[in-house]
C-alpha cells in the first residue's frame, strides 16, 4: 500500500514543481496583449502606407508607384542613403502632415492633417526610414 501511494504522489509532486519563471500570468497576458497591440499597429500603419503612400512612392519606397510616371517632379526614393542621411524625423513628419508645398517640395505630395498627433504618424515615418540602404 505504501508503495502504491508513493509511486501515486512521485507524477504529482514532479507536477506541480514547475520552476518558478519570474513572470506572473497577469504579466504574460499584459505582454501578450501589447505584443498583439503592437503587431496590429504595424499592419494598420502597412495598410495605411499602402493606400496614401505607395500609389506614387511605390510599395518598396524607391518613388516608383504607378502615379509616379505622371508626376514631376518624381517622389521621394526612401532607399536613397544619401537623403535617408540628410533628413531629420521631425522633416519627414512635417511632411506627411502638412504635403510638400509645406516643405518647398511638390505640392503634388498632399498633407494628411488628420494624422496629427496620433501614433501611426511615428509609424509612417519609422516605414520611410525603415526603407534606408535598400
Amino acid at each position: 500500500m505504501r508503495t502504491m501511494i508513493l509511486l501515486a504522489a512521485v507524477p504529482l509532486a514532479l507536477a506541480c514543481s514547475k520552476p518558478d519563471t519570474g513572470q506572473s500570468t497577469a504579466t504574460t497576458t499584459t505582454t501578450t496583449v501589447s505584443t498583439t497591440a503592437a503587431t496590429a499597429a504595424a499592419a494598420d500603419v502597412h495598410e495605411m502606407f499602402k493606400a496614401r503612400c505607395s500609389p506614387c512612392h511605390g510599395d518598396s519606397g524607391k518613388g516608383d508607384g504607378p502615379g509616379a510616371a505622371a508626376l514631376t517632379p518624381k517622389p521621394r526614393n526612401y532607399t536613397d542613403a544619401v537623403w535617408q542621411k540628410s533628413v531629420k524625423d521631425e522633416d519627414i513628419k512635417k511632411t506627411i502632415l502638412y504635403g510638400g508645398a509645406a516643405v518647398g517640395k511638390s505640392p503634388l505630395m498632399p498633407p494628411n492633417p488628420d494624422l496629427d498627433g496620433k501614433p501611426e504618424l511615428d509609424g509612417l515615418v519609422a516605414m520611410v526610414r525603415s526603407f534606408g540602404g535598400k
